[in-house]
């Protein structure tokens, strides 16, 4: 690494207090509540386009968003962290208007089962991408949890080989975890930068290109509130959530945290729906729930491990 790169990455983040290590905690964990309900309320919106959806879940988001960042940080300082954000935000913005388009069409084609189990394997993705971008030093541990995630997604998607909607949707699902998987990467290298406006704007990237590929934007008064639910608290208050509890927590207990949602989404859509998930759904995802949470308790277990004198830690992504 040159010394003009070492320059441009930031210090290593102190150790938080006790007590906002648990704020931190509480607000992961209310981010990933909330986003357990995504896919319960997606399918009560199925009858709508699914673009007229994205159109507006992702419009309603933005404007949570940019409510949210107002009342916490003022006008000037709101204005000043959209210039700041620089090519690292908007290449975020672009991964998460990318997700926030591809969950609302894979619930079409796929189950919630399906797409929540793949993206359970995010942070996984994420080591193995920094790997390959940024040679950085993965351990065996986590190289074995990388092929078990994979497996497990093997035989979770394994059922839906001869049915080109359903792998359709599984690829869409695979979509959002790689693209979860780059924005952490970026975010990582580039952890100065505050990342709510990027989130701000890849929601409004999402809106426009929808605009272009709905084929219309009337819905009616029930679906309308449903969206504005499904925008602002479900989409926009999980990102706000996350975004301001992450900084505060080690990065394995905000993933750890983070895999409620996975747990808690069939769940929602099996007793709301009736949505059993498939046999095969439930071996695979199994098998990529295990791996992650083993994977991630032993990282958390390292992390709150002291140091030896004269080693510097590896931060993992924040």
């Amino acid at each position: 690494m040159t010394s003009s790169a070492k320059a441009v990455l930031p210090a290593v983040p102190a150790v938080p207090a006790l007590g906002s290590e648990r704020v931190g905690a509480l607000l992961v964990l209310l981010s990933a509540i909330v986003w357990s309900s995504s896919g319960t309320l997606a399918l009560f919106l199925a009858d709508l386009s699914s673009w007229t959806v994205v159109f507006w879940r992702t419009l309603w988001a933005a404007a949570f968003l940019l409510g949210f960042m107002l009342w916490r940080d003022g006008w000037p300082e709101t204005v000043r962290m959209f210039r700041r954000m620089g090519v690292p935000g908007v290449a975020v913005a672009v991964c998460f208007g990318i997700a926030g388009s591809c969950f609302v069409i894979a619930v079409s084609l796929t189950t919630v089962a399906n797409i929540v189990l793949m993206q359970a394997g995010v942070p996984l993705f994420a080591a193995l991408l920094a790997f390959l971008v940024f040679r950085e030093r993965i351990s065996l541990a986590t190289w074995i949890a990388i092929a078990a995630v994979i497996a497990g997604v093997a035989v979770m998607v394994s059922d839906s080989f001869g049915s080109s909607g359903s792998f359709a949707g599984n690829a869409l699902a695979l979509t959002i975890a790689v693209v979860f998987a780059v924005a952490t990467v970026i975010t990582r290298r580039f952890s100065h930068v505050r990342m709510t406006p990027a989130n701000c704007l890849g929601m409004v990237l999402a809106a426009l290109f929808a605009a272009t590929q709905a084929p219309s934007f009337a819905v009616g008064a029930g679906d309308f509130a449903l969206l504005a639910a499904f925008g602002m608290l479900n989409l926009g208050l999980g990102l706000a959530l996350f975004a301001s509890g992450a900084r505060l927590v080690p990065a394995a207990l905000a993933a750890l945290l983070g895999t409620m949602e996975t747990v808690l989404s069939p769940i929602w859509v099996w007793l709301i729906h009736g949505q059993v998930p498939a046999s095969r759904t439930l071996i695979g995802g199994a098998i990529v729930f295990c791996a992650l949470l083993l994977h991630l308790g032993l990282e958390f277990a390292r992390q709150r491990r002291p140091q030896k004198p004269g080693t510097t830690g590896v931060n993992l992504p924040q």
